[in-house]
């Protein structure tokens, strides 16, 4: 769910204004799932722009003691949220790790990285939450490798399928978002970002997006 009303518009503001939303519906994007998408919303560009990122960071890192009570860690999901995690375990003063979407081939084969002590209690920082599918890998990993108490997530913004809300819910994992499909696309239109005809392809794309094409 997303943290504040106001809050999801500014940061829909935001990420529009760094062009971090990008839309080709004749050439559509490919996920790392697979899918096909005529929006691509590639949140590390924030890094790139200091009061977004602080305002970001800020957003995202206060209420987590107030939504989770403090944590021993914070988790960031490799690669997109490394940045904006260790950035936000800064802002608080806490160890940081990442979790690789799978162990390394090499070394010491970690798949999580940095120091995480058993039983922690770790909030997970997502950049992105799409089909969940990343969210819940790291997930897993942390609990099954690490032995960590997974206290919830916090993530920039959400696509809002069905299929995430319903896994998360399922495994009683409470997610909080800056930011949301739906009001990004009312103030991408607010802001002539979007014209009429792409807000309604965009809204189609969303009812089913595994079976949509141009």
């Amino acid at each position: 769910m997303i943290l504040n009303e106001n809050t999801a518009h500014k940061t829909a503001e935001l990420l529009l204004q760094i062009n971090a939303i990008k839309l080709n519906a004749q050439e559509p994007f490919t996920w790392a799932s697979g899918m096909k998408s005529p929006i691509y919303c590639d949140n590390r560009i924030v890094l790139s722009y200091p009061p977004i990122r602080n305002y970001i960071v800020a957003e995202l890192a206060k209420p987590i003691e107030t939504l989770f009570g403090k944590p021993d860690v914070i988790a960031g999901v490799a690669t997109g949220a490394i940045g904006i995690g260790s950035i936000i375990a800064d802002y608080l003063g806490l160890p940081f790790v990442y979790v690789r979407p799978e162990p390394k081939k090499h070394g010491r084969k970690n798949q999580i990285e940095g120091k995480l002590d058993a039983h922690a209690n770790v909030v997970v920082i997502e950049d992105l939450i799409s089909t969940g599918k990343s969210s819940f890998n790291a997930v897993k990993a942390l609990k099954e490798e690490g032995q960590a108490n997974i206290k919830g997530m916090m993530a920039i913004f959400t696509y809002g399928f069905k299929e995430s809300e319903e896994a998360f819910k399922k495994e009683h994992l409470d997610v909080y978002t800056l930011g949301n499909y739906d009001i990004l696309l009312e103030e991408a239109y607010r802001t002539n970002y979007l014209n009429k005809d792409e807000l309604k392809l965009l809204k189609t794309w969303r009812k089913d997006p595994a079976n949509w094409n141009i």
